[in-house]
């Protein structure tokens, strides 16, 4: 790699973490969901001449994955259907009592006009094979021998495997642009993503990453990036190390950014699949905090074991 490019490089990182280098906050400020009106007309541009997606952005929203059965086909709620939903959404929360003492924490979002995320296939359902489902599952397990057997994110080694789609907080971006880099830092368990942009080919199949290998270009005013060489140790709804993910943004507006990412694995679905999610401005970020030091882990192992004999008394008597 030569100096200059190190140096982009080098400097995207340092830009990265000085924005994060801030005093932990609880969550950042929720952001609904409500999609914004397009403006081809107006295109957003770097100094150099990108397409500029620079700032800070939230994906955040209560629009389920899959669609809901009973809405077919159909993409979009009707405005009706969405106020329906935001109205609903809105008395529940006045009519609930108490407030759980993390609920400061979370940040949802709403609804975003969608059925689902889940565009394609037209069902808005991820068609899963039978390795897919069993695969999936065996993250969800229940049962650990030892702290090994938890998964990533509760060990605070990597939260939420790409394609990241909305949980219930930190659902916040930091988009960082230098001439042929992009950088992508989530503020969960601060990610930082250096694409590059100059047609470099993948990294040797042998190397395997946490957030794969990401390889990045320009498609008119879209960023188009896709990743490979990802590892067996993370997963994205039953995907397996060989799932090859694309990733499209396209600014819209000032304060919106339209998402989209396909991603294929033959051994998890029977097909590839899409979805689209909405990125929102927002404020700028400040930075979440989490150590593996997580002293609970003794008494959940604990509990695990005490379980673990009870089952055991039962099935002997």
């Amino acid at each position: 790699m030569d100096t200059c490019a190190r140096r982009r490089i080098e400097g995207v990182i340092v830009t990265a973490v000085a924005l994060f280098w801030l005093v932990p906050i609880a969550g950042q400020s929720e952001t609904t969901t409500a999609t914004t009106k397009s403006d081809p007309s107006k295109t957003w541009r770097t100094s150099w001449g990108d397409p500029d997606l620079q700032g800070s952005w939230s994906n955040a929203t209560i629009t389920p994955l899959q669609r809901p059965k009973q809405y077919g086909t159909r993409e979009f709620l009707s405005p009706e259907e969405l106020k329906a939903n935001t109205d609903a959404r809105a008395r529940r929360a006045q009519q609930q009592p108490f407030v759980s003492y993390e609920e400061f924490w979370y940040e949802r979002g709403g609804f975003d006009g969608r059925t689902s995320l889940v565009f394609d296939p037209s069902d808005g359902q991820i068609p899963y094979t039978t390795e897919g489902t069993r695969r999936r599952a065996a993250f969800l397990k229940e049962g650990f021998d030892s702290w090994s057997d938890r998964d990533l994110y509760e060990r605070c080694i990597m939260r939420n495997p790409l394609p990241r789609v909305p949980t219930a907080y930190n659902n916040n971006y930091e988009l960082l642009q230098t001439p042929g880099y992009v950088a992508i830092l989530q503020e969960i368990m601060h990610d930082v993503r250096v694409i590059p942009l100059d047609g470099r080919p993948h990294l040797n199949p042998t190397v395997r990453q946490w957030l794969g290998d990401s390889r990045g270009h320009w498609e008119g005013n879209t960023l188009v990036v896709e990743t490979t060489n990802f590892t067996d140790r993370t997963d994205f709804e039953g995907a397996g190390p060989n799932m090859r993910l694309i990733e499209r943004w396209t600014r819209v507006a000032d304060d919106r950014i339209d998402y989209r990412f396909t991603v294929e694995d033959a051994t998890a679905w029977t097909r590839p699949w899409s979805a689209a999610i909405g990125w929102n401005k927002v404020e700028p970020l400040f930075e979440y905090a989490c150590h593996e030091g997580n002293r609970a882990l003794v008494h959940v192992l604990q509990g695990a074991r005490v379980q673990e004999a009870e089952k055991a008394a039962k099935r002997a008597n």
